[in-house]
């Protein structure tokens, strides 16, 4: 792997873990911040929301070289995390979790564009999904990690070591990412020219559906692993290493066949796999092999979808916008993740915390996000995906 492509992973590595592990920690920091657990889905989407502000940072900094903005993004994530880490009550943790989530889609977006700059030709969805890697490497390793923290030590030392993790990055990407030129100054208003063309709607909508369809099970996927899986508190961590390690695995599948074949229909094929997830998730009576297999199986399907995803919304973008295209993409899956735990803990309130029933919340969204990647392929793409053609 290029030398580059591992600081950009490393970055990714630290938002990828800040963003999943409140998952793995969520009985642990609603206990002490002394609110119910879906109060304390606020704790996610809260993150989620700030991504989806932080991306506006992208429309004042396009003239500003792509290494500085990872840096930039990079000290905003250390401050976020830092106060989450000494958070004295629920709302000063909801506001570290915000301003941890700030740098998220901008980070994807710039880093995106850094990572198909500097990939050699025919490799691009591969250097993509490489990056992408340090993301679900933070879930097969960092997650877990924090999990194991949260239940042994302290929750909190989780975001602490992030904090410092981001400082690593800083000196990382100073050391090994070349200087990469601007995008191409089309203009505050030219930024978002991509978006008057159906296509990219049709991809950032399934972006939405199929995350927020996964995440109103995944939110809460801690105390599903215990209450229907039936396993002791202690055993999540590892758990969510198999989770994590279906998403290494789900990415990199993905990235290899997205440059072999439809960046759409790598997408959506990935979110099939995940829905049939779900399907079985509210159908199946829970036991301990079960839920394993189904939490690879979902996790698998979850990351398997980025790389397309990634390429398809960056080069919508092309001519000015290739920055805001690749980052749309996380907001929509955040703006979806949030969504999703507000529908999911929606779910388990009506339910009498049923935690069958917030896959079958999901469902619904998750195939939403299938049939319209689909109708996406049928409609703009042929043996190679292009999301200029999306007019």
């Amino acid at each position: 792997m290029k030398r580059s492509i591992l600081a950009l992973a490393s970055g990714a590595f630290v938002l990828g873990a800040a963003e999943f592990v409140m998952m793995g920690i969520l009985p642990q920091a609603a206990a002490a911040m002394g609110v119910d657990i879906p109060t304390a889905g606020n704790y996610i989407s809260s993150y989620a929301i700030g991504v989806c502000v932080g991306t506006l940072m992208l429309v004042f900094g396009r003239r500003v070289p792509p290494k500085k903005l990872i840096l930039l993004f990079m000290a905003i994530t250390l401050v976020g995390n830092l106060l989450s880490a000494v958070a004295l009550n629920s709302p000063m943790l909801i506001v570290g979790r915000f301003i941890s989530g700030l740098p998220h889609g901008a980070f994807f977006g710039t880093a995106t564009l850094i990572a198909k700059t500097l990939a050699d030709k025919g490799k691009e969805a591969q250097a993509v999904s490489m990056m992408v890697t340090g993301q679900t490497v933070a879930n097969m390793l960092g997650v877990p990690a924090g999990t194991m923290m949260a239940e042994f030590m302290s929750w909190r030392l989780a975001f602490g070591i992030l904090a410092a993790w981001a400082a690593m990055t800083v000196v990382l990407v100073l050391a090994w990412v070349p200087r990469v030129e601007p995008i191409k100054d089309a203009g505050l208003a030219g930024q978002f020219r991509f978006l008057r063309k159906p296509g990219p709607w049709m991809v950032l909508i399934a972006v939405f559906t199929g995350n927020a369809g996964i995440f109103c099970w995944w939110s809460y996927v801690s105390p599903w692993l215990t209450e229907v899986g039936g396993y002791a508190s202690g055993v999540v961590p590892l758990l969510m290493m198999l989770a994590g390690f279906g998403m290494v695995v789900g990415g990199l599948v993905g990235g290899r066949i997205c440059d072999r074949w439809r960046h759409a229909g790598t997408a959506a094929l990935g979110q099939a796999i995940s829905g049939v997830g779900l399907l079985f998730v509210f159908f199946v009576p829970g036991s301990p092999a079960i839920c394993a297999i189904l939490t690879f199986w979902i996790a698998f399907g979850l990351f398997f979808v980025s790389s397309p995803q990634q390429l398809l919304m960056a080069e919508a973008g092309k001519g000015g916008g290739e920055l805001l295209g690749g980052a749309t993409v996380q907001v929509a899956f955040n703006f979806g993740n949030a969504v999703g735990s507000i529908i999911g803990g929606a779910m388990l309130t009506v339910s009498g915390m049923n935690y069958h029933y917030p896959a079958l919340g999901g469902l619904p969204l998750a195939v939403i996000a299938v049939a319209l990647l689909v109708l996406f392929s049928r409609r703009y793409e042929g043996n190679v995906a292009s999301a200029q053609q999306s007019r």
